[in-house]
This record gives C-alpha cells, sequence and structure tokens, in this order.
C-alpha cells in the first residue's frame, strides 16, 4: 500500500487547481502557475480544501506512478504558494561569484572563469560574493541549477575549497605525514 499517494494534498488559501483531459494538472497561486502532465491511468481528485490521487489496481507500476504524482503534485502545490531556496557557499582564496546582467560569474581557481547563464523561472541572489542563493517555484529546477554551479569545483577533502550546500557538512581527511 502506497503510504505517500494516499495521503491527501491540502490547498493553502490563494492555490487553484484545474485538471484538464489527459491529466494536465494546472496549479495557480500567489508566486505564479505551473504545469504539468500526468499518467492518464491515474484519477486526480480536486476537492475545496485537498487534493486526493487514486490508482486504477494494485500493479507494482500503478503504485509506483501513485507516490510519485502525488509527491510531485504537492511540490507544484508548495511552489506556487511558498516557492523552493537553496543556498550555495563557496570556500577558498579568491573564489567568489558575481551577477553580470543575466548571468552567473563563478571563479573557482581555474585560469578562467565559469558564466552560467540564469534559466527563466529563477531568481539568483548574492548576498555576499561567496554565498549563492537560488529560489524559485520549480523544485527540480532550483535543484539542478544548483547542482550545476557545485558541480564547478566541489568541495574536496583536504582543505574544504570548493562549492557546497550550506546545510553540507564535508568530512574533513588527515593530510600526508612525514617519514620518522
Amino acid at each position: 500500500m502506497s503510504r505517500i499517494g494516499n495521503k491527501a494534498i491540502p490547498l493553502p488559501a490563494g492555490v487553484t487547481v484545474s485538471v484538464a483531459e489527459g491529466n494536465l494538472v494546472t496549479v495557480k497561486g500567489p508566486k505564479g502557475e505551473l504545469v504539468n502532465k500526468f499518467n492518464s491511468a491515474l484519477e486526480i481528485d480536486v476537492q475545496a480544501t485537498e487534493i486526493v490521487v487514486k490508482r486504477p489496481n494494485d500493479s507494482k507500476e500503478m503504485k509506483t506512478f501513485h507516490g510519485t504524482t502525488r509527491a510531485l503534485l504537492h511540490n507544484m502545490v508548495v511552489g506556487v504558494s511558498e516557492g523552493f531556496k537553496k543556498t550555495l557557499e563557496i570556500n577558498g582564496v579568491g573564489y567568489r561569484a558575481a551577477l553580470q546582467g543575466g548571468k552567473l560569474v563563478v571563479s573557482a581557481g581555474y585560469s578562467h572563469t565559469v558564466d552560467m547563464e540564469v534559466p527563466a523561472g529563477l531568481k539568483v541572489e548574492l548576498p555576499k560574493n561567496t554565498q549563492i542563493i537560488i529560489s524559485g517555484i520549480d523544485k527540480q529546477l532550483v535543484g539542478q541549477f544548483a547542482a550545476e554551479i557545485r558541480e564547478i569545483r566541489k568541495p574536496e577533502p583536504y582543505k574544504g575549497k570548493g562549492i557546497k550546500y550550506d546545510y553540507e557538512h564535508i568530512r574533513r581527511k588527515e593530510g600526508k605525514t612525514a617519514k620518522k
């Protein structure tokens, strides 16, 4: 029995959900609008204060679609009402970031800077030149862009230099020791 799929999704005030033919779901809220198409075998029932996802049978495939669909719908509702945010920290001498127009320019110890185009629908803030805050309504887009920035220079375990999430803890290793 799907534990996640059976939970109802509460609808906050100001959020409207409409289901079109073929399970094309549109979620509108104070922060924006998200549209996604889900498996047409599932039944998405929109009530006044909640959304319920039902599956036609108990096959393994339907159970997986059931839980995934409910989780994605929940992320859409949270995105248009509250939004999502990821914070990255840059550690290292000379490592920094800057915004130039619609591009994020990162200096991470290479002989050149790395320029990244900020995707539409995302907002990037730099409170300090060593801190990057990415926010938006689409959880997948926020997470993907944060992962791409982190991929520029992953944190290394000896000195802790690199780009990491604010909640991430880097396990440090001891360096080489001299022979006696």
